[in-house]
């Protein structure tokens, strides 16, 4: 029936089908770069949990908590209660994919710190973002079925917030590699060496985020294309 109706048409698969493989295949080589280095020591014999600690305080932040959570990759820095949280790999690992990654959150901390605006529209959008990505979608389909243009239009609206978040996301996290990369060169933490593995896994986490952009994007050109048939039918 939805086949039928035209919603989930092959044009469908034309806008969904390429980005989510280019999704899969980026959290492929995140996982892949992530257990290549995680099995490489870093020099300074430094877990990740002391390298956050050591970044932390050597950019005034003392007052921010390393914590320890369960889950593997769900390293991240929470800027409503200023706590980072490193998973357990990552903060009792002493590689050197632990090392990049506790410093890529460490430079989420200083992008608050500072005042980073991307970092700041993103946590704004975040309620709506969640919001719109769970929701948008489901009014946008209850809009086509009982033809009410306006029900659909809204939906667009808050699942283009979740499309919005993912693009506003892209500066935070490339700002938050560079920093990370910054600091560690600065402070003498990784040699030339450590710090071109330490941009391997960084650069094959921003990916991640690159392809869930481009899937979030190409889903909303395909819902405004079904939507602004309806207006040209009515």
């Amino acid at each position: 029936m939805l086949y039928g109706s035209g919603l989930f048409s092959s044009t469908y698969f034309l806008f969904i089908i390429p980005p989510m493989l280019f999704l899969l295949y980026a959290q492929w080589r995140v996982k892949s770069t992530y257990n290549k280095f995680s099995k490489v020591p870093n020099q300074r014999g430094m877990s990740g949990a002391e390298v956050a600690r050591a970044l932390l305080d050597a950019n005034g932040l003392r007052d921010i908590p390393v914590e320890m959570i369960d889950g593997e990759l769900t390293d991240h820095y929470d800027p409503r209660s200023r706590t980072m949280r490193l998973s357990r790999n990552v903060y009792m690992s002493r590689s050197v994919a632990a090392l990049g990654i506790a410093a890529h959150e460490t430079g989420h901390a200083i992008q608050q710190q500072h005042g980073y605006v991307p970092l700041q529209i993103r946590s704004a959008l975040a309620p709506i973002a969640s919001f719109g990505s769970n929701i948008g979608w489901i009014m946008i389909i209850a809009g086509i079925f009982i033809q009410m243009t306006q029900l659909a239009w809204l939906g667009i609206a808050f699942f283009a917030a979740g499309t919005l978040f993912a693009l506003v996301t892209l500066p935070v996290e490339f700002n938050a590699s560079s920093r990370a990369m910054g600091l560690l060169t600065t402070m003498g933490i990784v040699d030339r060496t450590e710090a071109d593995q330490n941009r391997q896994v960084l650069d094959a986490a921003a990916l991640t985020y690159v392809a869930g952009f481009v899937a979030a994007l190409m889903q909303l050109l395909y819902w405004l294309s079904i939507v602004s048939g309806m207006n040209r039918r009515g």
